[in-house]
């Protein structure tokens, strides 16, 4: 599936990715400007590529460690799960591993969910999901619930590949985060969970995208 930041808006790129630096920390192309546009698309392909990388390259047993100290500071941000439905993720490239939070929350009274690409420039469905459920390969091969009920959590983790100090969220490019968060009929809290290393200045933010309400690093919370 092509990334949707990958995609030119209008013609080839007139600078390469080492120069967004040029732009002010808050620019944000429209669409009447498809040439900055496409720039900065440029730019977030390559800074994710970047990024992706760079955690790869963290051991194993570091990244293990940094995703217990998130877990720590998750559970001091959300408080008691009882009676709340908390959507998470399966781990991804490097991602941090939450599996063993998210059994705890459900141990103590919440429920899970897991977001599910149902089509391509479509929302994500959050689907009922519990540890040890029989899942099924999804899109880039990430196990998914099978046909279970559509839900509507209270709370959505979001892993992130890069964030800034304004808590926008560099993810993978397809834009279904985005357009989850704006179709749900009520915002859920949003928390956006990374390593403190993916931290940016910017990540350029567009009309479409939706900051999280803030952010958890192995350090705590980031952002604003």
């Amino acid at each position: 599936m092509a990334d949707e930041d990958d995609r030119p808006a209008g013609g080839a790129y007139a600078s390469p990715p080492c120069f967004m630096h040029e732009l002010q920390s808050g620019f944000a192309a429209s669409d009447s400007d498809p040439q900055a546009r496409a720039d900065i698309m440029r730019w977030r392909k390559a800074e994710r590529q970047r990024l992706i990388e760079a955690r790869l390259a963290v051991p194993a047993a570091e990244r293990s460690a940094m995703a217990g100290a998130i877990a720590t500071h998750l559970d001091a941000a959300i408080g008691d799960p009882a009676g709340r439905r908390l959507s998470l993720y399966w781990p991804f490239r490097g991602e941090p591993d939450l599996r063993a939070f998210a059994a705890d929350f459900m141990r103590r009274g919440g429920t899970l969910a897991l977001p599910v690409v149902v089509e391509k420039a479509a929302p994500l469905v959050f689907r009922d999901w519990r540890p040890g459920m029989k899942l099924e390969k999804g899109v880039w091969n990430i196990p998914v619930p099978p046909a279970a009920p559509a839900v509507i959590p209270d709370i959505v983790i979001s892993p992130v590949v890069g964030f800034d100090p304004a808590n926008y969220r560099l993810g993978y490019g397809g834009g279904f985060f985005d357009r989850t968060l704006a179709a749900l009929p009520a915002r859920p809290t949003v928390i956006g969970v990374g390593y403190a290393a993916a931290a940016i200045a910017t990540i350029y933010p567009q009309p479409h995208d939706i900051a999280m309400d803030f952010i958890v690093t192995e350090a705590g919370r980031a952002g604003q």
